[in-house]
């Protein structure tokens, strides 16, 4: 299948590739285009920005979590109706697994999925050192796919110059350079990024953005360059997509302010499973939705929002009583944390929480865990004696007096492991985030529970 598609990666972190990839979503579609857009690694707040803000739709690919031939069916399934996809990478382009890898890198994904390269370059206080810097990331691999270049924060005088001489020494093409903006940046916080509704005016920003974008970028040669991507292998539909419990469940998911963290796939594997997902929020809601037969609650920002959350005590009381009574229940990060007796927040208080797991969550000065692991079962959880290597991903300055240990969580690369996760057969819950896609046993597993539970409902 034809389907024109750019990677934008960078040398490091912190070069300006989201706010470019932002940039340049939102000048494709002032100019009409259907656009599909991806994250490459387990990030949550970049694919925000993307969907929220520019009004596309954005996933994640992650090869850490999915085979070649599934990462390049949610490629293709997500994007095959689009004009254009564009891929936002992820560190430094070769950076992955264990930091001593390319595999999970931006790399790995254009090369699993035969996408050519748009190599950001800071250029600040660079002039004629850029060609060396550029020739490094195009020669340390012998096929980088890099074949277009984005000069960041490139002087307007100077870039003509930057361009020619590029060109003349690198077989590269310089599409193109963004001048410093100063009122179009995007703020951080110890999770990454703010949330895209919490800065002002951001819309009115990129649109600024977009059109500065349009000045000073090659877009007909990006164009190009999207349309030179190779044809994708025919695309057939997952086995996971047409297994599991196909009776209409309807599974809980809390969304709000504080539970934001979501890969839109696992909704689509859901779905495609047979769950009817309604979502609700912790927050503002004071009752759950009703009739449900399952509850997920994913990470997010439950620390920032102690107090209301420990304020909607029916709320609180509620998930409680129903987890307590055989609803079953995933949580992950935010939501485990939620799941507490009690939670400190970024604030220094202790709030009371939902009263499952028996301790407390709290605050720690630096990243508690951070990057990938497999986990693997000591013990049945969801009703599943082995639901094989669980590829996840843990990112959280919190942790817990009670982690569980009904898992074994491995780095890869390394030989660090630890126990976590608490499994029954009615609840998985962690601060471990997870792709189901990387493993659909694991939601399979929950909504056969969630199917009994229906079931015994009625009886």
């Amino acid at each position: 299948m034809k389907m024109p598609r750019i990677l934008l990666a960078a040398g490091a972190s912190g070069s300006g590739k989201t706010l470019i990839t932002c940039g340049l979503l939102q000048a494709l579609a002032d100019r009409g285009f259907q656009v599909a857009s991806f994250k490459c690694g387990p990030d949550f707040i970049d694919p925000m920005f993307h969907s929220r803000v520019i009004g596309t739709r954005s996933r994640n690919l992650d090869t850490f979590f999915t085979s070649p031939e599934t990462t390049r069916y949610l490629l293709g399934s997500n994007a095959g109706d689009c004009r254009i996809a564009v891929m936002e990478g992820v560190m430094g382009y070769y950076d992955g697994v264990g930091g001593i890898t390319s595999r999970a890198s931006a790399y790995d994904l254009a090369s699993v999925t035969d996408t050519p390269v748009i190599l950001i370059v800071n250029s600040k206080g660079m002039s004629v050192s850029l060609a060396a810097y550029v020739k490094g990331f195009l020669e340390y691999k012998k096929d980088s796919r890099i074949r277009g270049v984005i000069l960041n924060q490139m002087s307007p005088m100077l870039y003509p110059r930057m361009k020619e001489l590029l060109e003349k020494e690198l077989d590269i093409a310089v599409l193109g350079y963004v001048p410093k903006v100063e009122d179009c940046v995007i703020e951080s916080r110890h999770l990454g990024l703010v949330l895209p509704d919490e800065i002002p005016g951001l819309r009115k920003r990129l649109k600024k953005l977009a059109g500065i974008l349009e000045d000073t970028l090659d877009m007909e040669g990006i164009l190009r360059l999207a349309d030179s991507a190779g044809d994708l292998e025919e695309i057939s539909e997952k086995p996971a997509d047409k297994s599991g419990p196909k009776p209409s469940l309807r599974i809980g998911v809390a969304k709000d302010e504080a539970f934001c963290f979501f890969y839109e796939d696992n909704f689509r594997l859901l779905r495609k499973m047979g769950a009817e997902l309604v979502f609700f929020s912790p927050i503002h809601d004071r009752r759950l939705p009703e009739d449900l037969d399952g509850l997920l609650l994913y990470g997010g920002y439950p620390e920032l929002n102690g107090a209301a959350l420990e304020e909607n005590a029916s709320m609180r009381k509620e998930i409680g009583e129903m987890l307590r009574a055989g609803m079953p229940c995933m949580a992950e990060c935010g939501g485990f944390m939620y799941l507490h007796e009690k939670m400190e927040g970024m604030d220094g208080g202790v709030y009371q929480m939902a009263g499952v797991i028996p301790g407390k969550a709290y605050r720690t000065p630096r990243l508690s865990r951070f990057g990938y692991v497999t986990l693997s079962q000591k013990k049945a959880a969801l009703g599943a004696e082995d639901l094989g290597g669980i590829p996840a991903h843990e990112f959280h300055y919190f942790d817990s007096e009670n982690c569980g240990g009904d898992f074994l969580a491995e780095k890869p690369e390394s030989s660090r492991s630890w126990s976590c996760m608490h499994g029954t057969d009615t609840m998985l819950v962690g601060f471990p985030h997870l792709y189901y896609y990387g493993n659909p046993k694991v939601p399979e597993a929950f909504l056969r529970q969630c199917a009994a539970y229906k079931k015994r409902k009625k009886a």
